[in-house]
């Protein structure tokens, strides 16, 4: 692309040539002539000087009038690599066409460039929409829907009447609409709760490599538009997570939990059963309780030296004690106290 047409894609300006020509996207550290790169974190800044990037994508701030780089000016430098790394993409296909070795029941509706990998199966009276994907060894259960232009990779097991929107993307291993985890017990005997809800994923969602989402026990577990969530996080039954949420990796989150909107959850996070999270929550740690007001929330101990965290531990053992001692020394200073004041 000439840096021209990308500043028009990107809604940027134009510093330098225009009319020069890149083939890919590189680090500003090792970006070539023939490279374009990005700048959007200071501490990479010391980079600029040196960079033999054919353009370079910065915000107004970033521009340095005395360099002979050619330029593009835009507000967010990070978006913009995220949309020009987009038109640069060269991951290939899940699956092209119809691999004879798919199983396909006669009574599922395969719409228009519907591609189907081998050794597929999709089951009967689902519907595979518009420019979906379906990669080699899936699994479309009986009544499932799959949304225009959604990609399955390779072995994604999608169980029967699960619902999945427009644009998403799912990567290899993911499980969705396995059995919640719902059980009672009869005097020592489990006995299975039917899972009998769907899980219902909206548009533009991404779900991570190995990463489960269990259908609801009776309602729905619910993925909402724009939700992007990482490689082998646990969604259990009947949660609900809103538009715009970003769950990081191996995160848990058990049943009957209900995310808000816009909400960052950081890697290992847990989430304990029946709580609900306002949107814009920042999360990292464990969650216990309901979270009711937007910010950042941080449950993490510090890692310490092991001689340090030994001695932490057996402190937090005699806490109990320790404050059992202090009241007793409050109350004898007390009695002291007012004992002199009468005299």
């Amino acid at each position: 692309m000439k840096i021209s047409e990308m500043a028009e894609a990107l809604g940027g300006r134009i510093i330098g040539d225009g009319n020069h020509e890149v083939y890919k996207i590189a680090n500003l550290a090792t970006a070539q002539s023939n490279e374009v790169s990005f700048l959007s974190d200071e501490k990479m800044r010391k980079y600029l000087a040196q960079t033999k990037a054919g353009a370079v994508i910065v915000k107004e701030s970033m521009v340095d009038a005395n360099s002979s780089l050619n330029y593009i000016v835009v507000a967010d430098p990070y978006v913009a690599f995220a949309k020009i790394a987009q038109i640069f993409d060269t991951t290939p296909r899940s699956a092209t066409g119809i691999h004879p070795s798919a199983v396909i029941d006669p009574t599922a509706v395969i719409e228009e460039n519907v591609s189907v990998g081998a050794n597929a199966v999709i089951e009967a009276d689902a519907r595979i929409c518009e420019g979906a994907q379906i990669g080699p060894n899936c699994f479309v259960g009986k009544g499932t829907v799959i949304g225009k232009n959604t990609k399955l990779w390779a072995n994604v097991s999608i169980y029967h009447n699960c619902v999945i929107g427009e644009r998403c993307l799912f990567q290899s291993g993911a499980v969705i609409g396995s059995d919640g985890f719902g059980y009672a017990n009869e005097r020592g005997r489990w006995i299975k709760i039917p899972q009998v809800g769907r899980v219902v994923i909206g548009n533009d969602v991404e779900i991570g490599a190995s990463t489960t989402i269990d259908r609801g026990a009776i309602d729905d577990t619910v993925i909402e538009d724009n939700v992007i969530i990482d490689n082998q996080v646990q969604v259990a039954h009947n949660d609900k997570i809103g538009y715009g949420t970003a769950i990081a990796g191996a995160t848990v989150i058990a049943g009957s939990v209900n995310i808000g909107r816009y909400c960052i959850i950081g890697g290992t996070s847990v989430f304990n059963g029946h709580i609900s999270v306002c949107d814009g929550a920042h999360i990292l740690g464990q969650v216990g309780s309901n979270i009711k007001k937007p910010g950042k929330y941080e449950s993490y101990l510090p890692v310490t030296d092991a001689a340090t965290w030994a001695r932490t531990q057996v402190r937090m053992y005699q806490i109990e004690k320790i404050y059992k001692r202090l009241v007793a020394a409050e109350k004898k200073l007390a009695e002291i106290s007012d004992n002199q004041s009468k005299e």
